[in-house]
């Protein structure tokens, strides 16, 4: 293992793999997020593709039941060995997206999934790009979260999504609105474009997407409930 894994010390020191997507600004406003909520003792928590298992950690040093979903080998060997490094219990799952966790009920769902528009409207199936390419619109696992996350919460129980603006506030609310949930933006910051959107740049302007020269997104949490 120690030939694939490497420690980021500035993560917390987390233990990354190559290809795992790594703690950024959307994680860290997520994992705010996550700080703020109330969680009763020994909540269940489901985290959405977990990367490395930041925001799984983070909900178990809180005193909650986790279980952490990848569909990344890599992913969940990094997230096994956080979880035995950080001395915290967490089920780690590979598959996709809400599938493992079928027919189970959670207080909280985390969800950092990829969303970034992408000139290849079809999502990847391997390389570093799974973790953000997401169609066109940047919708295509969005999409596929919001209409699922209502079936795994227990009453009472929230969703908390983080995604850019470019792939549409709108329509995440509406879909999650869709799926009979009370869902609300409760949060926004914007950010400098990381590699990614600066490679893109020009092809997101030739969309529409960003304005000739723009070079910050605006990053968005929204809470979704189910009453």
């Amino acid at each position: 293992m120690a030939s694939v894994l490497g420690v980021d010390r500035s993560a917390d020191a987390l233990v990354l793999a190559p290809g795992v997507y790594a703690p950024q600004s959307d994680t860290f406003l997520l994992a705010g997020a996550l700080e703020r909520e109330p969680l009763r003792p020994n909540a269940e928590v489901l985290d959405v593709g977990t990367g490395p298992g930041t925001l799984a950690l983070a909900a178990a040093r809180r005193g909650a039941r986790v279980t952490a979903v990848d569909r990344s080998w890599r992913a969940v060997a990094a997230t096994r060995l956080n979880a035995v490094l950080a001395r915290q219990r967490v089920r780690v799952l590979r598959g996709d997206l809400l599938e493992p966790a079928a027919g189970r009920r959670f207080d909280l769902i985390l969800c950092n999934p990829p969303y970034v528009p992408a000139p290849r409207p079809e999502v990847p199936r391997r390389g570093a790009s799974v973790a953000w390419d997401a169609g066109h619109d940047g919708r295509a696992v969005l999409d596929r979260v919001c209409d699922g996350a209502a079936d795994l919460l227990h009453p009472g129980g929230a969703l908390l999504l983080v995604h850019s603006a470019l792939s549409g506030v709108r329509a995440t609310l509406d879909r999650l609105r869709g799926a009979g949930l009370d869902a609300a933006v409760v949060e926004r910051r914007l950010v400098p474009f990381g590699p990614v959107l600066r490679s893109r740049a020009d092809w997101l302007e030739r969309q529409g997407l960003i304005a000739p020269g723009e070079e910050k997104e605006e990053l968005v949490i929204i809470r979704a409930d189910r009453v």
